[in-house]
C-alpha cells in the first residue's frame, strides 16, 4: 500500500506525524518504507535522528534517481543508524523501517515522462518488496504531488492500494487550506480527474487527518479561567460545524492527532522513554498514532462518502 502524505499549508504536522506512524507500523510487525518527496526540504532523517541524512544525501537521493542519475535511491535502515538509542532498540517482532531520502540542496522539479517512468517503477517496486510505503510529498499544490497523481493514473499503478492524508491544524485558516488542496480550482480533485483519474475512486482514497489539537476538557489546560474554558468549547464547536460544512467532518477525517508539548518544541519519533520512562510525551498521543496506522488498511475506513 502507498500512503500519500499532504497538506497546503507548511507547519501541519505532516512529516513528523506521517514519520511516527510508519514507525508505528514497523514495530507492530510490517516492513515499511518511507520515500522523503518533500524536495524542497528533504529532512525526514532529522525526525528519524539520522545525521548523515539530515538534510538529504549526497549519494544518489530521490532527487538522482527520478531524474536518471543513479540505478536505485539511496537507503538508510532506520533502525541500525539512528543516533537515538530508544529507535535502536529493535523489538524481536519489528518489521523492516527503511528510509529513502532526498538529495541535499535538492529543489522542486517537473514530471517530464522519465521521471514519471521511474517514479512508476519506483512506486511497484515499493509495493512488491513492503506492506507499506509512506511518501512525504512537498506542501501545497507541487510538482510531487502532480508526478504522484500522473502515477497513480497508470494502468499499472490501477492494482495498488493508495490512501492519501491531507493534514491540517485544528483552525479556520487550516481547514480552509486543506479544503482548497481536495476541492480547489488546482486542488487533488481536478487535477487527478484532469489526469485521467475517476474522481469518486479518487475521493475514495482521501481523508482529513487533524493536527495539534487542543482539548478544551483536558486536565493540562486546569489553570484557565471559566470564561476561557467557554471561549475553547466556543472555538472547538464552530471548528466542527466548519469541518462538517467542507466535508472534512466526522465522515471526511480519519485521525485526530493531539497538541503534545514534545512534538510542538521538536519534530521527533516518539518512544517508550518519552512516554513512560521519561514522561516527556503524552500516551494519547502515541495511542492516536496507533489508531491512524490501524485505519489506513481496512477497506471500512475507506468507504465512499
Amino acid at each position: 500500500m502507498l500512503v500519500f502524505a499532504t497538506s497546503d499549508k507548511g507547519g501541519t504536522g505532516r512529516s513528523v506525524t506521517s514519520c511516527n506512524l510508519a514507525y508505528q507500523a514497523a514495530l507492530h510487525g510490517r516492513n515499511v518504507c518511507y520515500l522523503d518527496f518533500d524536495f524542497g526540504s528533504p529532512t525526514a532523517g532529522t525526525i528519524f535522528n539520522i545525521d548523515d541524512v539530515s538534510q538529504g544525501t549526497p549519494h544518489g537521493g530521490l532527487h538522482a534517481y527520478l531524474r536518471g542519475l543513479c540505478e536505485a535511491p539511496h537507503r538508510v535502515n532506520v533502525w541500525l543508524d539512528s543516533e537515538r538509542e530508544a529507535i535502536r532498540r529493535r523489538p524481536d517482532e519489528a518489521g523492516e523501517l527503511v528510509l529513502c531520502p532526498g538529495d541535499v540542496g535538492g529543489g522542486e522539479f517537473e514530471g517530464d515522462p522519465q521521471v514519471v517512468s521511474r517514479c512508476a517503477d519506483l512506486f511497484l517496486a515499493q509495493e512488491a518488496e513492503f506492506d507499506l510505503t509512506f511518501v512525504d510529498l512537498s506542501a501545497g499544490r507541487s510538482y510531487a504531488t502532480q508526478i504522484a497523481l500522473q502515477v497513480l493514473a497508470m494502468p499499472a499503478l490501477e492494482p495498488v492500494a493508495a490512501r492519501w492524508l491531507v493534514f491540517h491544524r485544528w483552525t479556520r485558516q487550516h481547514l480552509l487550506a486543506a479544503d482548497g488542496l481536495v476541492n480547489g480550482e488546482r486542488g487533488l480533485i481536478k487535477t487527478g480527474t484532469s489526469l485521467g483519474h475517476d474522481e469518486q475512486r479518487l475521493r475514495d482514497m482521501i481523508r482529513f487527518v487533524r493536527t495539534a489539537v487542543v482539548d478544551p476538557d483536558s486536565r493540562s489546560l486546569a489553570g484557565l479561567t471559566a470564561p476561557q474554558v467557554a471561549w475553547l468549547h466556543e472555538c472547538n464547536d464552530e471548528l466542527h460545524e466548519m469541518a462538517g460544512r467542507l466535508g472534512a467532518g466526522r465522515t471526511g477525517s480519519i485521525g485526530r492527532i493531539p497538541h503534545d508539548p514534545v512534538l510542538q518544541w521538536r519534530e521527533q519519533i516518539l518512544t517508550n522513554a518519552d512516554t513512560r520512562t521519561r514522561k516527556t510525551a503524552n500516551l494519547a498521543t502515541v495511542r492516536a498514532f496507533v489508531d491512524l496506522t490501524e485505519k489506513l488498511t481496512p477497506e471500512y475506513s475507506w468507504v465512499s462518502l
